[in-house]
Formats: C-alpha cells, sequence, structure tokens
C-alpha cells in the first residue's frame, strides 16, 4: 500500500478483518456522496441493477452484470444505483507477485484497470455470494483457508476475463512496467526521469521510448501524470491543506506546488478541491461482522 495513505484521512475504513484480510460490504449509494480514498482492494459487482461509479475522477456508468476492481489508494465514489451492489474486500499483500499466474494484485499493470462485462454473468453472481457467505460465518483458519482459495479462484477469473496485453510482454512493455513499479514508490521523493533511470540501469531515452510505446506520454509525462493524480486524489479526498498536500509530494513552496497543479490540470489546487462536497456520506462502510 503507498505510504501516503499514511497521510490521509480516509471516511469510514473499508479494511477487512484482520483473521483473513478478506471480507464482504454493501456499498453506501447516495447522489452528492464523497469522495474517498480507499485502504485496501474492493470488487465490486453489479448484481441486480445498474451503478454509476466514480474511480480517480473518471465516471463508469456500469449496467447490471458488470465488475469493477477498485485498488488501494484511489479516489471512489458511488451514486445512482437502482440495484444492490456486493462488494469484497481484501489487504493488499495478501497475496505474493508471483503466487497466482498472471495476476499480482497491487502491481500497477493488473487486470480489470476499467469495468469488464463477463459473458455469464452468473459465473460470477455465484461466486460473490459463495465467498460472501463464508466471510460471514466463524472467523478461524478453516473460514480463512476457504476465503483464500475462493478470492484466488476469482481473481483468476479475471485475468481470464481480461487478459494481459501483448505489448507488456515485449522488451519495451516489461521497461515500462518496472518503471512504474518503481514510480509508485518514488514519485513523492523525485520527479527526475534521470532518477528512475539510474535505479533501472537504463538511459532517460529507453525509459522514454518505453513510455511513448505503451501510453503515448513521455516518460517525464508519465511521472508528472502519477504525480498530479495523487494531488487530485488528497485535495478531493482528505482534509489535508493545499501547502500539506504540496510537501507530501515533495513541493518545498505551496506556490511551486500551484503552478504544478495549474499546469497539469488547468485549476488552481483550490479551485479544483471546491468541485467535491464534504457533507454528505460516502465511501465504503466497515465490512460486515462474522456471526458469533
Amino acid at each position: 500500500m503507498s505510504t501516503l495513505i499514511q497521510h490521509t484521512e480516509p471516511a469510514p475504513a473499508c479494511l477487512p478483518p484482520d483473521w483473513s484480510g478478506i471480507g464482504g460490504c454493501v456499498l453506501p449509494v447516495a447522489a452528492g456522496a464523497t469522495t474517498d480514498l480507499l485502504n485496501c482492494h474492493a470488487l465490486v459487482f453489479t448484481a441486480h441493477g445498474p451503478l454509476l461509479a466514480e474511480i480517480d475522477f473518471d465516471e463508469h456508468p456500469c449496467a447490471a452484470g458488470t465488475l469493477l476492481w477498485v485498488r488501494p489508494g484511489q479516489a471512489v465514489r458511488f451514486a445512482e444505483s437502482s440495484g444492490d451492489p456486493v462488494t469484497i474486500v481484501f489487504r493488499p499483500g495478501l497475496f505474493g507477485p508471483d503466487e497466482l499466474p498472471g495476476v499480482s494484485p497491487d502491481a500497477p499493470a493488473g487486470p480489470a484497470r476499467a469495468p469488464l462485462v463477463p459473458p455469464d454473468p452468473e459465473v460470477f453472481r455465484a461466486a460473490f455470494a459463495h465467498l460472501l457467505a463464508d466471510a460471514g460465518g466463524p472467523p478461524g483458519p478453516v473460514t480463512a483457508a476457504l476465503l483464500r482459495h475462493q478470492l484466488a479462484a476469482l481473481l483468476l477469473r479475471v485475468r481470464v476475463l481480461d487478459p494481459v496485453d501483448e505489448a507488456r510482454t515485449h522488451v519495451e512493455g516489461r521497461t515500462f512496467e518496472r518503471f512504474r513499479v518503481r514510480l509508485e514508490s518514488g514519485y513523492p521523493n523525485t520527479r527526475r526521469v534521470e532518477d528512475y533511470a539510474a535505479e533501472l540501469g537504463c538511459s532517460v531515452r529507453t525509459l522514454t521510448r518505453a513510455s511513448l510505446a505503451l501510453t503515448g506520454r513521455t516518460a517525464k509525462q508519465v511521472v508528472d501524470d502519477r504525480v498530479a493524480l495523487q494531488a487530485r486524489r488528497l485535495l478531493a479526498a482528505t482534509s489535508l491543506s493545499v501547502a500539506e498536500v504540496g510537501r507530501i509530494l515533495g513541493f518545498g513552496e505551496p506556490t511551486n506546488f500551484g503552478r504544478f497543479f495549474h499546469r497539469e490540470t488547468g485549476l488552481s489546487p483550490g479551485q479544483f478541491r471546491g468541485r467535491f462536497p464534504d457533507d454528505h456520506p460516502g465511501g465504503i462502510p466497515e465490512p460486515r461482522r462474522p456471526t458469533d
């Protein structure tokens, strides 16, 4: 989990129980709901009706039978649902990077970065129902092992539904993914592409070529995009001051942060923050308690 989460004040925590690391909850859906930062992974399935989800400031109108995977640290808001979307939550680090073939849940290039519509929604509806039912059972090592196996199967189903982009398996794709992994921990400390190239043992030109091939953006633009995204997350979903957000992201002076943010978004930090309500319930609540 990004260390920056420790500097935020998310709304009611979305943390699965410690004994299993896996749980379930029902989404609060309300017009004008606040934007919150997620503390864990959340698999959301619109089992019975449509849902309007906003993830990292992109709106996703999801019809019934749509699967969403929201990652730790993402800014999320849910509104306008005519059904009862269900959610499975699980903690970061639950699975190792090589534990599930083709699926590294905590990696930047994980599957289902966009909403998915399974060809047979009933398979996912049943998988969610079974896992949520077992999550409400008595806590203990047997139940924890059962939940872990069920979640692993569900994540592998998601990977089958959303296979790896062939471009990411080539040399430039592998270089870019290494860059993105390092960027996730490094962006609060440096925005210099030269620093990332040195750590990865390649040239700035190599990083830029890989970034352009995979995203159409230069390596410097990729770095600045990531910093700007985190700035928007913190401004929209926390009570941190603009100066505090700037310091967290490595800007010694608020004016420098303000110039950077305006250049990247076209708005001042204050103008951007003013777009988000702060007096309505929102986010994902605490997971369901297991039965006694």
